[in-house]
């Protein structure tokens, strides 16, 4: 059995041990909290028994579990200048001792390790059963929601500050291209450009798995909310934004 408010209330006791000042640590226990409860009406939408939607809601909490421990070691998110958060999660998942303070026994283990380690992955792995893998591609869906939603509030800049993309700025050809044949992006190593960005939360859309996943970012009309976070200067960098759009 999966008690969901004894896990939430196991969580919120696990993150004090971080820097409550520090706002990242702030807007990752947001976050976390949001995929849970889009992982919720993911699984509800696909009809999913409740033991299976309380097993998504639980993967949904725990998803990046590891980012609290990556901000505290490194001093930052980006996992190519740090760990890959997917892989620590899984690794801090199979330390029963942890695991056990989220869920009383050992029936799922396997199914949320998996589905914490495949959660950030630029693909899922190949091998799964059925049941990891419905639950990493609702998690995959889930988070890909919450940072799209995340692009909107504060990735960039509000309204009355927009920064502006000027003339030096484009479109990468390997970003573009990969768009263009409805690829996800596969982000570059190193710092990207604020449009190249844009281009890799853009790209999510190919990789969605569910009806309720394209639903939800359609209506929030979070693409075209994105896109519309900068103020582009240059007529050639808005010409290739609307081309891709």
């Amino acid at each position: 059995m999966i008690d969901i408010e004894k896990a939430k209330l196991e969580f919120m006791n696990y993150v004090k041990n971080y820097d409550q000042e520090n706002k990242m640590i702030v807007l990752k226990i947001s976050h976390s909290l949001r995929v849970m409860e889009q992982s919720k009406n993911i699984a509800e939408s696909l009809k999913l028994e409740k033991e299976q939607v309380d097993l998504a809601i639980l993967i949904g909490l725990l998803h990046d579990i590891a980012r609290f421990e990556q901000m505290k070691r490194y001093g930052t998110y980006e996992d190519k200048k740090s760990i890959d958060h997917g892989n620590l999660g899984a690794e801090m998942l199979s330390n029963l001792s942890f695991i056990r303070k989220f869920v009383s026994d050992d029936k799922y283990d396997n199914i949320i390790i998996v589905a914490v380690k495949n959660h950030n992955k630029y693909e899922i792995q190949d091998g799964l059963t059925d049941l990891e893998l419905l639950h990493s591609k609702i998690i995959r869906d889930a988070d890909k929601i919450d940072i799209l939603y995340e692009a909107t509030e504060s990735f960039w800049y509000k309204e009355s500050e927009k920064d502006f993309i000027d003339s030096s700025e484009f479109v990468s050809d390997e970003y573009f291209a990969q768009i263009k044949n409805h690829k996800q992006v596969v982000r570059k190593k190193g710092d990207v450009s604020r449009i190249d960005k844009i281009i890799s939360y853009m790209g999510f859309v190919f990789d969605f798995n569910y009806k309720y996943t394209f639903k939800t970012v359609y209506e929030k009309d979070y693409i075209n909310k994105i896109i519309d976070r900068l103020d582009y200067r240059s007529s050639k960098s808005r010409v290739k934004l609307e081309e891709i759009k």
